[in-house]
């Protein structure tokens, strides 16, 4: 069954079957909650929100999460690949971009329907190699995701993978082919990125973090249409310097940062999941600071 748009009954099936969760008995149609719309609070699921992470927590806390993630879903045998700004980071070093907030990987519309169907709601227990460091993740899967199209622009996040110890997530969304009889070929997000199916596939095998990962075919020329070439030349960004003795983003010190020239201020950046249904592109996160308008 081509997972598209259905008519709302598709979804009062779902829900009286329990394969997803019932959204919420109101007005506002959002399903996944933040406790703020800014950098620091827009990337938290509110349910587990406690406080604000440190720099060094926010980091620890995003690299054993996609690492915990690729490896579940890879035992799993569900495909699934990084994009958007973890793609920009994997393109890099193979790692997280330090100034980032969460991550974000995608599936095919197939591959939602199914996480809908079978590991909706579902904890996942992660032990890290060195066994030093244990966590517990929800895979949630929001109840519109059958609704392939923007709609209301409230629910454009299909998934989320969630460290319930702060709040921190990864973002998953699907992409399917809406349009398939006139379109074919064309697959697009809730958020208004298409693919062709030769930039999707056949997926490259790479590494992130330390672990398995997958990547789109085209991720250069991606990369390129979502935030432009400088977003693979510029070396400072963010309060960091690349380094390419070591292959690495080091963060200013205080001293280096109160002796860098004072710089235009970029846009705010509004984290995806919380933009305004207006919202015409929605990925605003590094795009706006790389100088995109």
């Amino acid at each position: 069954m081509r997972f598209s748009n259905i008519a709302a009954v598709a979804l009062s099936a779902l829900l009286s079957a329990g394969l997803v969760g019932a959204a919420p008995a109101s007005e506002d149609t959002k399903y996944f909650h933040e406790p703020g719309r800014d950098d620091y609070l827009g990337h938290y699921d509110v349910r587990y929100f406690k406080e604000k992470v440190s720099y060094e927590e926010r980091e620890d806390t995003l690299i054993h999460m996609i690492r915990a993630y690729l490896n579940t879903f890879r035992e799993k045998g569900i495909e699934t690949w990084v994009a958007h700004g973890t793609l920009l980071g994997w393109w890099w070093n193979g790692k997280i971009l330090p100034w980032d907030w969460d991550l974000d990987t995608q599936v095919s519309g197939a591959t939602l329907e199914y996480l809908g169907k079978h590991h909706n709601m579902t904890t996942h227990h992660y032990v890290s190699e060195d066994g030093k460091t244990e966590r517990d993740y929800l895979l949630d899967v929001n109840p519109w995701a059958w609704q392939r199209e923007r709609g209301d622009g409230m629910n454009i996040i299909d998934a989320r993978w969630i460290d319930i110890r702060n709040g921190l997530f990864i973002d998953i969304t699907g992409l399917s082919e809406t349009k398939p009889d006139t379109a074919p070929g064309i697959w697009i997000c809730k958020n208004y990125h298409r693919y062709k199916t030769t930039d999707l596939y056949p997926l490259r095998e790479s590494t992130y973090e330390g672990v398995p990962v997958q990547v789109p075919y085209a991720y250069e020329a991606m990369l390129i249409e979502e935030y432009e070439a400088k977003a693979l030349m510029l070396t400072e960004y963010e309060g960091h310097r690349w380094e390419p003795n070591t292959k690495e983003w080091v963060k200013y010190t205080d001293e280096e940062q109160s002796k860098l020239i004072a710089r235009e201020l970029p846009e705010p950046h509004i984290p995806r999941s919380v933009q305004s249904r207006s919202s015409a592109t929605g990925l605003r996160n590094i795009f706006r600071l790389f100088g995109g308008s």
